[in-house]
């Protein structure tokens, strides 16, 4: 592209909106179906789908470990395969902002089709639009995935059960503090780094193994306390979880001490939950912690009976705490 900045005529549908899907877009989107460039995508698709949507509007766009093109494949990707789907398709949508740096599109469209391709994962169909310098902050993406599911009975929020534990594939809070602590210019001792990831291939190896796992859930916006109460509420039964199983990284733990926060409400971006019968538990724990993404893998609590529709936290003393689901919003455009 010759031009240094986005102008509205990309978003024209002529002769520039075309440069911009030719020379840019169908770059980094290696889709054999994207290239027709028809209105609407053919797919081929058979069985039961999983199908998701999500808007990306994180502030800011660039962060360590990851950047908004990356989130906006491994966000919805992941949420496809909560339901125990494999992924295969991608829509994609971008919002741009008159005067956004073409070199940064460029960097966020690569790094949204490198992402796509690591999960897996094919860019079908798209749209662009471009608005006038002010009306819009720089780029936001919508996208949508599509899974085929590959369980006969999927994992679901309502399906936990009393005697089930309840496991969390990594250590939490990391993409929320590195997102607030970028925004506002903080440094901490020790650096914090977003956990955005594709999750699809270790939910799937999962699967294969232990194909009756109750609940599987991506704790984003609310953190795991949030999460916890959605799945509570839907199954009609208490988590009650150990505060000295969780895990959090020490400077994940430093820097929300210094800015009052709590870690059980930051967003997530690469972690999920996962909810099983109490005799697989340790088997799923054994796949999580072979591979990359879940070596930090814990069991962290119990389904239980009593508290429908509540989370208690059992403290190191043997005290307990509710932990109720976030009110308002405690840091707006952390994905």
């Amino acid at each position: 592209m010759n031009d240094a900045k986005v102008l509205l005529d990309y978003g024209s549908g002529g002769r520039a909106s075309h440069r911009l899907i030719g020379e840019l877009l169908l770059s980094h989107f290696r889709s054999p179906e994207l290239a027709r460039l028809n209105d609407a995508a053919v797919l081929d698709l058979r069985g039961p789908v999983a199908v998701s949507t999500d808007s990306f509007t994180v502030d800011p766009i660039f962060f360590p470990g990851g950047d908004i093109g990356s989130l906006a494949v491994h966000g919805t990707v992941n949420d496809v395969a909560m339901l125990g789907a494999r992924p295969l398709y991608l829509t994609c949508a971008l919002i741009l902002e008159e005067g956004l740096p073409m070199a940064d599109l460029e960097r966020i469209v690569a790094s949204l089709g490198q992402a796509a391709d690591a999960a897996g994962v094919a860019v079908v169909t798209g749209d662009t639009k471009v608005m006038p310098r002010g009306q819009a902050d720089k780029i936001f993406i919508n996208t949508t995935g599509i899974g085929q599911i590959m369980v006969e009975t999927p994992p679901s929020g309502d399906r936990a059960r009393p005697g089930d534990a309840i496991l969390v594939s990594g250590s939490m809070g990391d993409h929320g503090l590195t997102i607030l602590s970028q925004r506002e210019g903080l440094a901490f001792d020790a650096p914090v780094e977003s956990d955005s990831a594709c999750l699809s291939h270790l939910i799937l190896k999962l699967l294969e193994a232990l194909p009756d796992i109750h609940v599987l859930r991506d704790p984003t916006r609310g953190g795991l306390a949030t999460t916890l109460n959605e799945i509570a509420g839907q199954s009609r039964a208490g988590c009650l979880i150990e505060e000295s199983s969780l895990p959090v990284k020490q400077a994940v733990k430093a820097g929300c001490s210094f800015l009052g926060l709590d870690p059980l409400y930051l967003a997530n971006e690469g972690k999920f939950i996962c909810i099983l019968p109490e005799a697989q538990a340790d088997a799923a724990l054994s796949i999580l912690r072979a591979d990359p993404l879940g070596k930090d893998a814990a069991r962290i609590g119990t389904v239980t009976a009593e508290n429908p529709g509540k989370v208690v936290m059992r403290t190191p003393l043997g005290g307990h705490r509710m932990l109720s689901m976030l009110e308002g919003e405690q840091l707006p455009r952390i994905c």
